[in-house]
């Protein structure tokens, strides 16, 4: 478990929520997820539905999913294996639903003609490129512990976060990764030296009760100690920071299960090319 200056119960929550994006984050997991969540498939099916991925590249993804737990192979004869999720694979799907959600909400799109008309369109993004593209934001060194940190305190200046999340570590690395989240717009910066979740880092919360249910190994989501919802602040307070907690309708994971139909209804990108800054999200 790691040393934080949280709560205990917040900190092994933590730790479990680490352990999840470490399973989830290495690039193309997510697609080899929900390429596996229709039905079981050899590898000669599977490879055609991941083109983006070159060659040498699948077959080590899948023995890491295996290992992780996520995907079962199953050798039906000599010449005949197939892949499936397992039960712990399929219950993933919550937590990619908030992921593809909240991409879908957050992260900038692209305007691009219509074929047909001419007229421009906001890009559509498969759901795996929007989890995986959420992953990138959450999944580095010391970025969600950041986050829960600010989400506990509210508000706090660097050297609070510091005693927080490093409390017996060297504070300097924790200013490159709370710089990142400012550029992402997950939080905000408040002065000299103080620092909150913005109103998108607040939205995260369905992303990680999820992700926190998961690795508790609820198959249902619970209210979260940390990530619940909370009431909209009273307008005499100074302190608007929980202003905008209340979940955007688009954020929560919807509850019908993510179909790998959807994820190849257009063309898929090998990632997306750098995007407008219009739709006032985070770049990916």
């Amino acid at each position: 478990m790691p040393t934080t200056g949280l709560p205990r119960p917040l900190t092994a929550d933590l730790a479990r929520v680490g352990e999840s994006l470490e399973m989830l984050s290495p690039r193309w997991t997510v697609w080899t997820l929900m390429t596996l969540s229709d039905q079981p498939m050899r590898y000669t099916e599977i490879k055609p539905r991941l083109g983006m991925l070159q060659d040498g590249q699948l077959a080590p993804r899948l023995a890491r999913l295996t290992a992780d737990g996520l995907v079962e192979r199953r050798q039906e004869h000599v010449r005949h294996v197939n892949y499936r999720l397992s039960a712990r694979g399929q219950a993933l799907t919550g937590v990619i639903a908030a992921l593809a959600s909240y991409g879908d909400s957050h992260l900038d799109k692209e305007a691009k003609p219509n074929r047909k008309t001419g007229e421009l369109e906001v890009e559509r993004i498969p759901p795996a490129q929007n989890a995986e593209d959420v992953l990138t934001l959450i999944t580095p060194k010391h970025a969600t512990p950041l986050l829960w940190a600010l989400r506990s305190e509210g508000r706090a200046s660097g050297r609070d976060l510091a005693a927080m999340v490093l409390p017996a570590g060297n504070a300097a690395l924790l200013y490159s990764p709370l710089r990142q989240l400012v550029a992402d717009r997950l939080v905000e910066r408040l002065g000299h030296s103080d620092y909150q979740l913005s109103a998108q880092g607040m939205e995260l919360a369905p992303v990680f009760r999820s992700l926190s249910a998961w690795g508790a190994g609820r198959r249902a989501q619970t209210e979260h100690p940390l990530w619940a919802e909370r009431p909209a602040p009273d307008p005499q307070l100074p302190d608007g920071r929980w202003a905008a907690n209340r979940s955007h309708p688009a954020a929560a994971p919807p509850a019908t299960t993510l179909r790998s139909g959807s994820l190849f209804s257009h063309a898929q990108p090998v990632r997306p090319a750098a995007v407008s800054s219009s739709m006032g999200g985070r770049a990916r």
